[in-house]
């Protein structure tokens, strides 16, 4: 896992990369992307039908997440350690306020907002952090949420130790990009802040390595769509979105 993960995003290139190359169209990740934003926007609109909730969005980089549910939130917040993250999330016209925090040091406080629900977010940050950054990070999820009933977390693994991308693993030990996450790990987390799994699915089962070929990337996609609607193989799925609320 990287030490420095927050000091990477500080560079415009590493930025650019992120949005351009990672997230280019037809990506591995921008499928992942447009069937994670089907399943969230469907959660928010089932889970907070009475009154829509304010969304915190933790280590928000570009603002992807808050741009999946726009429309469906009463307000959004993005928090992020990095000026030029949160420059391209301006840019890409993400309806948020936008806020620099430290990457380290007292734990951030969520923005007051009115009273009512609250939504927080967190994609692409457990993996390749620290375990004292993931233990900042769910715990101002906690702070967010103080009760059961104030509102819902959403938290993305997008390394799962239990998928296929573990055949790897050995291969890419030494590359700085290549951490695993299990499904443990992140209870675990969840247990030490006070939150309980409501819910988890997968969005991609296939790895990325299946994307990357042209010529098998449309038979990837179309194996994953229908993979990716059976909700017990979570467990297996690389990318895996978990749902959480307070105990």
């Amino acid at each position: 896992m990287r030490a420095d993960y927050a000091e990477i995003f500080q560079s415009t290139e590493n930025v650019d990369k992120y949005t351009d190359v990672v997230y280019a169209p037809g990506s591995y990740a921008s499928h992942v992307n447009n069937r994670q934003r089907r399943f969230v926007r469907d959660l928010v609109a089932r889970t907070f039908h009475d009154r829509r909730p304010v969304q915190h969005d933790f280590a928000c980089g570009t603002g992807r997440a808050i741009r999946l549910l726009h429309g469906l939130v009463r307000a959004a917040h993005g928090y992020d350690p990095s000026a030029e993250m949160l420059a391209k999330a301006a840019e890409a016209g993400t309806r948020a306020t936008l806020h620099r925090i430290a990457a380290s040091g007292p734990l951030p406080v969520p923005a007051a907002g009115s009273d009512g629900p609250a939504l927080v977010t967190m994609f692409r940050l457990l993996l390749n952090v620290p375990e004292d950054v993931r233990d900042r990070a769910i715990a101002f999820a906690a702070t967010a949420l103080p009760t059961a009933d104030a509102g819902l977390l959403v938290v993305e693994n997008h390394g799962n130790r239990q998928s296929l991308r573990h055949l790897a693993a050995r291969r890419h030990a030494a590359e700085a990009w290549f951490s695993e996450l299990s499904h443990a790990q992140v209870l675990s987390l969840f247990e030490r802040h006070g939150f309980e799994l409501v819910t988890a699915r997968a969005f991609a089962v296939l790895p990325a390595g299946a994307y990357r070929r042209s010529w098998l990337r449309p038979a990837a996609r179309v194996v994953d769509d229908l993979l990716c609607r059976v909700p017990f193989l979570w467990r297996w799925g690389t990318d895996v979105l978990y749902v959480a609320r307070r105990r």
